[in-house]
């Protein structure tokens, strides 16, 4: 028995000694290590992953065969001769490791091109390259799917243009910074332009000089990030570069003197310690105002603002509610008309007619003689004034082999100063018999209030040439991230805390209060004490978000991961000061009531499980499953499930997803009240109200409470690269969502006109989206690329009945058919010794709309458009390098006409006078006649030329 024991001990020791520990490093191409990559003993079990940095240990008996994997490359196998063995995945026969995306799958990375899901990913590079100043407006012109456009005269809208994927909205796209939730703001779209009655993140917050790359998922995503992502996301990667910093100025100005521009930033980094690094951008810019406005329409704005009809009997009303002696309070217009009818022939009738009858002339005069000197009306619209000033920081450190503490910080601060409609001197008139029956003499009145000469003139009627009400929005966004990071036996764990937020507040100046409220000593508080400046209040939303995401790379074949998610969000009306909203409130803008102003909170809890199955190297299936609950409304399940397969030796692949998802309401949209100031055609401007869900006037009025809406999401695709300088990927997605939120027409009900939010209809939204790409083609002594994306709508429609009365044809236009059916860009670079050129051609499909007033045998169409820009760079030294750009080469401006929907349609517009009728009433009265009043094409200012000096340090 001893001798047996003995046996074994000596075995044993032999086998200790036969074994060896094998260290070293997991590289990419570029030198980084790659973290989470699996070391296998072949034939074993026995495995290990790589640390943050890259770095590995494996103790393995001798002679053994390691075996290298990450992810969906091609695995690796090495002999263990030296005990220190670092390893470089390289491309050949796989992917480049430098395509590795982290967005679309919360179980492991996949490369840009073994994806399951449709990515698009734009670097640093390409993003300057577009000589945009802001992010979303380098977006604009980089991917055919993304739409934003500038609007003009649009209040709140003006700090913060509203952008989209696949006509879907601003509010179904998330955005994402390094992984993390970025904040909307506070801004709900209430005016008629792309994305009203939604609110979105700002994404010109970000500066372009801080940004790495950006991965845009064109594919519902809600299941694995939660709410929002019903039409994609866009994650943006921050730099973490410790060396190579760049000091930007840039300055430029339109093709027509205005616009003029200027820019410096900063991005540099730099290590921390031995083991930490850091990277800061600071970007400062202001461009001044453009206009283009149009020629007002004298005949129009007579009709608009003055003429009294004659053959109305309102004209007639005296001021204590009688005609001809009788109180037509309470009567219909039958009863009314009666009386009108008596009344005519009367030596009173007489009287009073002759009296419209001057007035009109005098009136008609007084407009003709203002627009002479002044043919736009004095009305500004374009690009407003804009200041802003963004700080960004990144930064990590490790704090041992397997854990890390990372974080980022943002805080951008935006100024913008805009303009509302012109206020001409006939803007307030009194030319009304009704409201001035004792004026006899119209030749010798005033045709506005006496006492608007004294806040916008001398005193004397001769001063007085109206007013320009302005706005100002200051606007303050933040966002900030600290995260933990480990591996800890080929776990990757992350937990993160994310906070944000976005404060507006308002100004408005020269302007008034023209509300003729009495108080107790018998004085107007208001028209002859009325301030000009006002603070009509601001709103606020900001959120906190807690992360924890788990995931694993179990085998070659298996990766998992699964999470948590736990979101708090808080939105506020801040009330305006009194004479801002007291009356009809401040003319252009009116403030927040005390009654439509709180504080509103809610939170949600949601999890997720994901599993990314490998069946061999070529098909990979994918599947998330996702519970979210909210405090407000409820809990939603949502699951989704792609696939991937490659052949022609991975040359080729297929691919193709399903997924359901949903969109919660925003705290916006449940929460505010407001009264607002429009242009209604034909009526000039009037208020209008937006009542909330949960108001008493929504109970009056039957109106239920918001529901999330959800989502059905289905995409296929193909991809291919033939060879390594050419790829291309063709994506066809289809969409549907069910009980779509939407910001309805003004109805009139007892509570006036208002308009409310409703869970409306279903939608159908379908198209595809097409990129290739050919790059490094060898053309004299430079390389040639070319890159060329589309997108096209083959359906955007709705699929059901409408919930309630308030959805009209303009509504149905501004959701459908107003923003581009296709949209093409074909962008070609050339690099060349120091010079690196950049040609590219968007081009901009037809839409069309169907705007308030417009006549309903007709609509608008804005014609197909190409807009060229062209980029170079002069690399003058090492150090230096000039950059020019001209935007909109061409000069190539939106053009729209009429077109006839039926035969009634034609005859319309056979008739110059009735054409005139419209034109003014869908552009107010000539002002708008580049874009009309509420119809969208791109943004409009024309050409843009810009020069920035670069310096690397």
């Amino acid at each position: 028995m001893k001798k047996f024991v003995l046996l074994l001990l000596i075995l044993n020791m032999s086998s200790l000694y036969s074994q060896k520990a094998i260290s070293g490093y997991v590289l990419n191409n570029a030198g980084a290590g790659l973290s989470g990559a699996n070391i296998t003993e072949k034939g074993t079990t026995n495995s290990v992953s790589t640390d943050i940095n890259g770095a590995y240990r494996i103790v393995v008996k001798d002679q053994a065969t390691l075996i290298f994997s990450y992810y969906s490359f091609p695995k690796q196998e090495y002999d263990t001769t030296e005990s220190v063995l670092n390893v470089i995945l390289s491309e050949e026969g796989g992917q480049n490791p430098n395509e590795i995306v982290v967005t679309g799958t919360r179980a492991a990375p996949r490369s840009n091109t073994t994806t399951a899901l449709p990515i698009d990913v734009l670097s640093f590079e390409d993003l300057s390259s577009t000589g945009q100043l802001t992010f979303d407006k380098a977006l604009q012109h980089l991917i055919p799917s993304f739409n934003t456009v500038q609007t003009p005269v649009n209040d709140a809208t003006s700090l913060l243009d509203p952008y989209e994927i696949r006509n879907m909205g601003p509010s179904r796209t998330l955005i994402l910074i390094n992984g993390k939730r970025k904040n909307l703001s506070s801004l709900l779209y209430v005016q008629t332009s792309p994305g009203q009655g939604e609110t979105a993140a700002d994404l010109s917050a970000i500066p372009i000089d801080a940004i790495e790359s950006v991965e845009i998922l064109r594919d519902g995503a809600s299941a694995q990030y939660g709410s929002d992502a019903i039409a994609g996301v866009i994650n943006i990667i921050l730099k973490k570069r410790t060396g190579n910093g760049i000091i930007n100025l840039k300055t430029g100005i339109t093709a027509k003197g205005d616009g003029e521009m200027i820019g410096v930033s900063l991005n540099n980094g730099s290590t921390v310690g031995e083991k930490g690094f850091v990277n800061y951008t600071l970007d400062f810019s202001k461009v001044n105002l453009a206009n283009r406005a149009g020629k007002v329409d004298a005949e129009g704005d007579f009709n608009d603002f003055i003429a009294i009809s004659p053959s109305n009997p309102a004209s007639y009303v005296n001021n204590d509610n009688t005609l001809n002696g009788t109180n037509i309070t309470g009567l219909n217009e039958t009863q009314i008309n009666a009386i009108f009818e008596d009344y005519k022939g009367s030596s009173d009738y007489n009287a009073k007619l002759a009296t419209i009858n001057q007035g009109n002339v005098a009136g008609r005069t007084s407009v003709d003689s203002f627009l002479k000197d002044n043919p736009d009306g004095r009305n500004i619209n374009g690009s407003p004034e804009t200041a802003s000033a963004k700080f960004l920081v990144n930064g990590g450190f490790n704090l041992s082999d397997q854990t890390q503490l990372y974080y980022n910080a943002a805080y951008s601060y935006k100024k913008v100063n805009s303009f509302a409609n012109y206020r001409t001197p006939y803007w307030k008139s009194i030319q009304n018999p009704f409201e001035n029956p004792n004026i006899s003499n119209w030749s010798t009145a005033s045709v506005y209030p006496t006492y608007l000469k004294d806040f916008f003139g001398d005193g004397t009627t001769a001063s007085y040439k109206g007013y320009h009400p302005t706005f100002t929005g200051d606007l303050n966004d933040y966002n900030a991230t600290l995260g933990y990071g480990a591996i800890k036996n080929g776990w990757n764990i992350d937990a993160s805390i994310t906070v944000g937020g976005n404060t507006q507040t308002y100004t408005v100046e020269n302007s008034q209060n023209s509300s003729n409220i009495k108080a107790s000593n018998g004085l107007n508080v208001y028209q002859e004490n009325s301030p000009v400046f006002f603070k009509p209040g601001a709103a606020s939303f900001n959120h906190i978000v807690g992360n924890l995401d788990i995931s694993k790379v179990l085998s070659d074949k298996i990766s998992i991961g699964f999470g948590s998610e736990f979101r708090s969000e808080t939105f506020k009306i801040v009330e305006g000061d009194k004479a801002s909203w007291d009356g009809s409130g401040a003319d252009s803008f009116s403030g927040n009531r005390p009654e439509d102003s709180g504080k509103w909170n809610r939170y949600n809890l949601g999890g997720y499980f994901d599993l990314a199955y490998d069946f061999n190297k070529d098909f990979l299936v994918n599947g998330t499953v996702r519970y979210e609950n909210y405090s407000d409304f409820g809990g939603a399940t949502v699951w989704k499930l792609s696939c991937r397969y490659k052949f022609a030796n991975d040359k080729v692949t297929l691919r193709g997803s399903v997924s359901t998802g949903f969109r919660a309401p925003t705290l916006h949209q449940i929460y505010t009240q407001k009264s607002q100031y429009s242009f209604l055609p034909g009526q000039a401007i009037q208020i209008s109200g937006l009542i909330n869900n949960i108001s008493v006037q929504a109970r009056v009025l039957g109106i239920p409470k918001l529901d999330a809406e959800k989502s059905t999401n289905i995409t296929i695709g193909v991809g291919a690269k033939p060879f390594k300088k050419f790829n291309f990927t063709i994506d066809y997605y289809n969409i549907k969502v069910e009980d779509r939120i939407i910001l309805g027409d003004n109805v009139e009900t007892q509570f006036g006109t208002v308009t409310w939010f409703e869970n409306s209809f279903d939608t159908r939204t379908s198209g595809l989206d097409v990129v290739t790409n050919y790059s490094n083609l060898q053309l004299g002594y430079g390389e040639l690329g070319f890159n060329l994306s589309g997108n096209i709508t083959f359906e955007n429609k709705r699929i059901s009945a409408v919930a309630s009365d308030n959805f009209g044809p303009t509504l149905d236009a501004l959701m459908f058919t107003s923003r581009p059916k296709t949209k093409w860009i074909l962008g070609t670079t050339y690099k060349i010794n120091k010079f690196d050129l950049f040609l590219n051609n968007t081009y901009f499909g037809k839409a069309t709309f169907k705007q308030d007033g417009l006549d309903s045998n007709l609509r608008t169409e804005f014609t197909p458009k190409i807009v060229t820009d062209l980029g170079m760079n002069y690399a003058v030294t090492e150090k230096f390098t000039l950059a020019l750009n001209v935007n909109n080469l061409l000069n190539v401006l939106p053009k729209w006409n009429f077109k006839a929907e039926n035969t009634t349609g034609a005859a319309i517009l056979n008739d110059p006078n009735q054409v005139k009728s419209q034109f003014n009433l869908i552009t107010f009265n000539g002002r708008y006649s580049q874009m009309t009043y509420e119809g969208y094409h791109f943004s409009q200012l024309g050409t843009l030329s810009s020069v920035a000096l670069i310096y690397k340090f």
